[in-house]
């Protein structure tokens, strides 16, 4: 009696498989997928300032834990956990506080594809972002700055696209008001990041990482 052949993994399980035995271009290949959904994670969590080089660290931290990935097609989720935990390693202190008046879009379907707001705007928009809760901080991050869309942040995540949708929903919600609030006369939440960076770091940080 013989058995089928067991199926060859394809697509992004076999660049996994591949990296996972020292192909370095297949490592490559994954950094290029998933190098915009870690650089959001972080710039959700931590100084914009540092995010460029902790992303070179998330990866390099994941090519060796390789090995321990038992299932090659959710290398997205396995990823994303571990730039949370190297965010949740990140020593934070002071806060920042500036004021501002700024406009958003009034519905997630609005946005485009990618940030087009000036750098200044970005940087107090980034500000008022990192003041929501965990999960639409992060989401709306990924879909702002990262420039991805709503189904492929629940690919490359692992969320379901029920909860991106809500945590995109209700992160505009609070976002919105938050920047109504300011353009009443309010303040800028103090950033939980860093109060060592100021408007003018985070833009500039920004404007570096869209330079090719």
């Amino acid at each position: 009696m013989t058995t089928a052949p067991a199926p060859e993994p394809t697509g992004e399980s076999s660049l996994v498989l591949a990296a996972r035995e020292g192909d370095r271009a297949a490592f490559g290949g994954l950094y290029a997928r998933y190098a915009r959904m870690v650089h959001g994670i972080l710039l959700a969590r931590v100084p914009a300032t540092d995010v460029d080089d902790l992303v070179q660290d998330v990866f390099l931290r994941a090519l060796p834990k390789l090995c321990d990935l038992r299932d090659a097609a959710r290398f997205g989720p396995w990823l994303a956990a571990i730039t949370r935990n190297r965010a949740n390693d990140y020593y934070r202190q002071t806060r920042s506080v500036v004021a501002v008046t700024v406009s958003l879009p009034e519905d997630e379907e609005e946005l485009p594809a990618s940030s087009t707001a000036p750098d200044a705007e970005a940087a107090v928009i980034l500000t008022f972002v990192r003041s929501l809760p965990d999960a639409y901080r992060e989401t709306l991050i990924l879909r702002l700055v990262e420039g991805m869309t709503g189904p492929e942040i629940a690919e490359r995540t692992g969320l379901t696209p029920g909860s991106v949708r809500v945590n995109l929903h209700r992160g505009m919600q609070q976002l919105r008001e938050k920047l109504s609030q300011a353009s009443r006369g309010g303040a800028i939440p103090a950033d939980s990041c860093s109060g060592r960076n100021s408007a003018a770091q985070e833009k500039n940080a920004l404007r570096r990482r869209n330079e090719p």
